[in-house]
């Protein structure tokens, strides 16, 4: 799931490895782009979060909507990821971005992806190289296995009724019980409080907040699997990993929770990819604000 700068420093020139730049900044879409071009891993292709793993956008479907799965293999042909490639992933933002590719990649059924912990920070912190070369991608040949592992808007709005009338005990072991939605956004966004990215603010009613920024530690590095463990537990409490539903503000950073959640051994959540701001596009929707239960 993860792989360190050294361990990265190693394998620069190793056949059958592809590494990603996902570098992206939501107030300044072309940052990522133009940041790669001063200075990336060597070896590395650019991949855009808006344009290349996301969708157009409607209005309705959320600001960073799910590619089209066939779409986007192609495009990850394109670099040289084929389905016995080894990709690597990072970016300068703590694995927001690079966690979204990692799930992406996975959720077309290619599981040899790593995020590159600590991301472009750790690299050169640690005085690895960088340049602004381009590499000449090869081709790749993708199979895609697509996994059930997204939940829609309709869903999560039937699961307010029927978490309502279920009891945690029934939660722990109905096969057809509700999930439990998690929502990865900073605890002020997640109350209502200093919207800036979407027209309304709050949270879908019954979530619980669980910060991604929480998952790293002091240096930017994902925490130690069995603090993460604790910290997720406590979170989930009653529910197990399997039955949370994990969503953002846009299906990003959500996917930043279910990489920390692999990494403690707690696999098996889905993803309400169209987020918050799919969810808050149409006002007939139920809206919470403030702490968690109101």
């Amino acid at each position: 799931m993860l792989i360190s700068a050294e361990q990265l420093a190693t394998r620069l020139e190793a056949p059958g490895w592809v590494i990603v730049d996902c570098r992206h900044e939501l107030a300044r879409p072309e940052a990522g782009r133009a940041a790669f071009g001063e200075g990336h891993i060597p070896g590395a292709h650019f991949l855009h979060l808006d344009d290349d793993l996301s969708a157009p956008r409607t209005g309705h479907n959320g600001r960073h909507p799910l590619p089209d799965p066939l779409v986007l293999a192609r495009r990850l042909e394109a670099i040289g990821i084929g389905s016995t490639t080894q990709v690597v992933v990072y970016d300068a933002q703590g694995g927001m971005m690079a966690s979204r590719l990692w799930w992406l990649l996975r959720w077309l059924g290619h599981d040899a992806v790593a995020v590159l912990d600590g991301g472009l920070p750790q690299w050169q912190s640690r005085g690895m190289p960088l340049t602004r070369e381009t590499t000449q991608p090869g081709r790749g040949q993708l199979v895609v296995q697509l996994r059930e592992w997204v939940v829609d808007a309709a869903s999560v709005l039937a699961n307010l009724a029927t978490a309502s009338a279920t009891t945690t005990a029934a939660l722990s072991t109905a096969p057809l019980a509700p999930f439990t939605l998690i929502d990865a956004r900073a605890p002020d966004r997640f109350r209502g409080e200093n919207e800036t990215l979407d027209p309304v603010a709050g949270h879908v009613p019954g979530a619980r907040n669980h910060p991604f920024a929480g998952n790293l530690d002091a240096s930017g590095c994902f925490r130690p699997a069995d603090e993460l463990r604790q910290r997720w537990q406590a979170t989930l409490g009653a529910t197990p990993a399997s039955r949370a539903v994990h969503m953002c503000g846009s299906g990003v950073s959500a996917c930043h929770n279910l990489l920390a959640l692999e990494v403690a051994g707690l696999p098996g959540g889905r993803l309400y990819a169209g987020s918050w701001s799919e969810w808050c596009s149409d006002r007939q929707r139920p809206v919470a604000q403030g702490s968690e239960g109101a």
